[in-house]
């Protein structure tokens, strides 16, 4: 088999021509097969499996230094950039061994359009939208699997040879990855994959002209096989679960049932009562500050931590990780290397503790973690103190 015809499906569909593009995200083989194709192909249009916010993104190189840390916290997004960057990070590793940028296949299949005159359409789902039907579909335990997951990939120092990665382009070794993703994630799968291959197919069929073609992780080809004779409605996939009402409930029953014990206890027993605040603040402010210095905060950063956790823990609206970055921001305040640098500082476990950006984002999450511990533990020891004392 040629490199031309390699990893390269073509689909007759309704008068038009399809040909999808299987890549690996960090190959540089895939980078020059997508430029070869699309200059052999001379195609009406190219799909590139991106959003708009990642195409942004790409563009836009200097992103990163326009970004207010302020407002990341003031917004509630702190946590979820920073499993953004977590989960980059293994693929930039990857893309750094082999001396290429990640995504460089989307780049390149960006640049070869604009260059054969080819109308670029961005064929994937808004990503927060996939992340949010993810959420709302894995219970407790997928969520906890996948949180070690991204972890294991900050920490992980695993390389792979370039031959290992094309051969993750094959048939059979990508029936064994969705598997294996199946068996461990169940719920994630339909969200990952099922959903956006199906997404994937329909903006391919609908992009113009008579000849498409798509430049795809690898991973979505077989399923893109499989949907493209089918018809999909893009409104209700890209439809956004509602919210539970479960989590708000359980927010405000917790500090509700935690402030009526310790009120009912200073009534009847005023030293119980007092010994139930005092073990509160204590457990309560002491995880959360030592989830700060865990994240190597500035004192007074986790001096905050440890004032607000017992207030905050009392109030779902507010949370001791945001006041503790305020502070470490304030304090802390990253500069523009900090912001240049942080694509390149995020695929080492160093890196996400020296660079100031991730230092913020760790205060507020760790700072966060602990304060939900202090929470359970020092919940549980008011109750304790109940029992034993009334």
């Amino acid at each position: 088999m040629s490199i031309m015809e390699e990893n390269i499906t073509r689909i007759e569909w309704n008068g038009k021509e399809l040909i999808l593009i299987g890549t690996a995200h960090v190959s540089k083989q895939s980078a020059e097969q997508v430029k070869q194709v699309i200059e052999h192909e001379q195609p009406d249009s190219v799909c590139v499996e991106l959003d708009q916010q990642r195409y942004q993104s790409i563009k836009d190189g200097d992103r990163w230094k326009n970004m207010d840390i302020f407002q990341v916290i003031k917004e509630k997004k702190a946590s979820l950039l920073l499993i953004n960057l977590a989960i980059s990070s293994f693929q930039k590793r990857m893309a750094k061994q082999f001396g290429i940028e990640a995504g460089q296949e989307m780049i390149q299949g960006i640049e070869s359009a604009e260059e054969c005159g080819a109308e670029l359409v961005l064929a994937d789902r808004d990503i927060q939208t996939t992340f949010s039907r993810i959420w709302s579909n894995i219970g407790f335990i997928g969520k906890s699997k996948l949180l070690l997951s991204i972890i294991y990939s900050i920490f992980s120092k695993e390389s792979i040879t370039e031959e290992e990665l094309e051969k993750m382009k094959s048939q059979d070794m990508l029936d064994g990855m969705l598997k294996d993703l199946t068996d461990h994630f169940p719920s994630l799968k339909k969200p990952l994959i099922d959903e956006r291959d199906q997404y994937l197919s329909q903006k391919i069929k609908e992009a113009p002209g008579e000849k498409v073609v798509a430049v795809l992780g690898a991973a979505h080809v077989p399923g893109i096989k499989e949907q493209i004779r089918e018809e999909h409605d893009l409104d209700k996939l890209t439809e956004r679960p509602p919210k539970s009402k479960v989590p708000k409930i359980i927010g405000w029953s917790i500090p509700f049932i935690i402030l009526s014990i310790i009120a009912y206890t200073f009534y009847a027993n005023p030293a119980a009562g007092a010994q139930q605040t005092i073990s509160w603040v204590l457990w309560n402010g002491s995880f959360s500050a030592i989830g700060a210095a865990a994240a190597f905060a500035h004192p007074l950063a986790v001096v905050t931590a440890f004032i607000a956790a017992p207030i905050t823990s009392l109030n779902p609206l507010i949370a001791a990780g945001w006041f503790a970055g305020f502070v470490q921001a304030y304090f802390k305040r990253p500069n523009v290397s900090d912001f240049e640098t942080l694509s390149d500082d995020v695929t080492s476990v160093k890196g996400f503790w020296n660079n100031k950006v991730t230092r913020i984002l760790l205060v507020v999450v760790l700072a966060n973690v602990g304060s939900s511990l202090g929470t359970l533990i020092g919940g549980a020891d008011v109750i304790r103190l109940f029992i034993e004392n009334i």
